[in-house]
């Protein structure tokens, strides 16, 4: 359940820079190959393997490979103009998925974010979505929060939306979409991500009270130019 959970998971949005506007995975299953290039970034490994089909590209959790392995990935999903910073190089086709066998040991904390990038689907569309904003001295919409945070970075806020996306246990967190009726969605100002420990159901208005961050980057071509963090949510 958990090797399928990260594999459904691989691909969180990110920000105004929002993944969820990014192709979703195609799932694919297993690869199998040898390995021909490792390059280790952060958390991640890229690998270059020669396979049945041909050569393929797979990004996993960092593992202790090298050139001349044989290895198989599971529960696969394939990413078409795939962007990697870290490399400063764009994929036509990579394979995001779970080492197996010889190396799963090693998944650990690379495994969440290989599981943020499984999940790459749009943010529920949520038509005429209309909550009444928050009150009080720290009390923002969405579109105020995406907007003016240059000036509410290390902030604390309270806004109140309506849930349209829900990730969890990812990084230890779970990843909320959030929306309001502010802002326009031409320019990413309707939708704030959101972190934090509870739990919500998509369609939930809740009250989330966190800390503004700006200018996030999580690596592997994801960074964030907002999010409210370490949230908690009343409903």
């Amino acid at each position: 359940m958990r090797k399928l959970l990260v594999a459904v998971t691989l691909l969180l949005c990110f920000g105004l820079v929002q993944a969820a506007d990014k192709p979703g995975p195609e799932s694919t299953g297993t690869i199998t190959g040898k390995v021909l290039e490792a390059k280790d970034v952060e958390s991640y490994t890229y690998l270059r393997l020669q396979t049945a089909d041909g050569e393929v590209w797979a990004a996993v959790a960092k593992v202790p490979v090298k050139v001349g392995d044989q290895v198989t990935i599971e529960d696969v999903a394939l990413m078409q103009n795939f962007a990697s910073k870290a490399l400063d190089r764009t994929f036509d086709q990579i394979y995001f998925g779970i080492v197996g066998e010889r190396a799963t040991a090693a998944a650990g904390t690379g495994g969440d974010m290989a599981a943020m990038h499984a999940s790459v689907a749009r943010s529920t569309d949520v038509a005429d979505v209309n909550v009444a904003p928050a009150t009080g001295p720290i009390a923002h919409t969405v579109a105020e929060v995406v907007t003016g945070r240059a000036d509410l970075n290390d902030t604390t806020v309270v806004v109140r939306g309506k849930v349209v996306k829900f990730t969890p246990d990812v990084l230890g967190k779970n990843w909320i979409h959030l929306r309001d009726g502010s802002g326009s969605a031409a320019d990413g100002t309707n939708d704030v991500l959101v972190t934090t420990t509870n739990v919500a159901a998509i369609g939930d208005v809740v009250l989330v009270k966190g800390a503004v961050r700006t200018d996030r980057d999580l690596g592997s071509g994801y960074a964030y130019k907002v999010l409210i963090e370490e949230a908690t949510l009343q409903k």
